[in-house]
């Protein structure tokens, strides 16, 4: 896995287009502080082919993650936020800013965050 740095996540979001109409993969809660999430979405770096990207977000300290069986009913029409603010990578499904973040259907506030680009 690679870290994503903060300077980083606008490249980051626009090769893949802010994630609109991706494919929430899985959410897996690795321990109280780790949370991996699996996202499928084109990549403009590839020709617009579909991949697998993993995010793996360390140092969580406030979360809301929707159970795997409902991943599939998540709508990704909009994308996904993903901002650094405050000393943290803020995630959630759907257009939101820092406050309101935690309106989102799923969350994540951490400390860190690293990416792994996969096959579709």
């Amino acid at each position: 896995m690679k870290p994503l740095l903060d300077k980083n996540l606008t490249p980051f979001l626009k090769r893949f287009d802010n994630f609109l109409d991706a494919e929430f993969r899985s959410i897996e809660i690795v321990s109280p502080t780790v949370i991996k999430i699996a996202l499928a979405a084109q990549d403009s770096a590839r020709g617009f082919d579909w991949i697998t990207i993993e995010l793996e977000f360390n140092g969580v300290n406030d979360a809301r993650v929707p159970d795997n069986s409902k991943l599939s009913h998540i709508d990704m029409s909009k994308g996904i936020t993903l901002v650094y603010a405050d000393n943290q990578f803020i995630f959630g499904v759907g257009d939101y800013n820092c406050s309101n973040i935690t309106d989102s259907i799923c969350y994540i506030k951490a400390i860190s965050l690293k990416y792994l680009e996969g096959e579709f």
